[in-house]
């Protein structure tokens, strides 16, 4: 069990940031992705599988995600 585990950690050390930045921009309404832009000094919103995500697209979100 343990071999799993360890397993898994490196597969996920082992992804690119960008594949793991998804879950920390992606929100239900575009208000919230706005105020997440504030916070990561981006500006704009743009929407992805039907969620909402901060910064006017997807490259400058993941920029703005490497550097917080």
């Amino acid at each position: 069990m343990t071999s799993r585990m360890a397993l898994i950690a490196l597969v996920l050390a082992a992804l690119p940031l960008a594949s793991r930045a998804h879950p920390k921009g992606l929100h239900d309404t575009q208000q919230q992705a706005e105020q997440r832009a504030k916070e990561l000094g981006c500006t704009g919103t743009h929407q992805n599988s039907g969620k909402w995500m901060p910064c006017s697209n997807e490259a400058t979100l993941h920029q703005h995600l490497r550097h917080h």
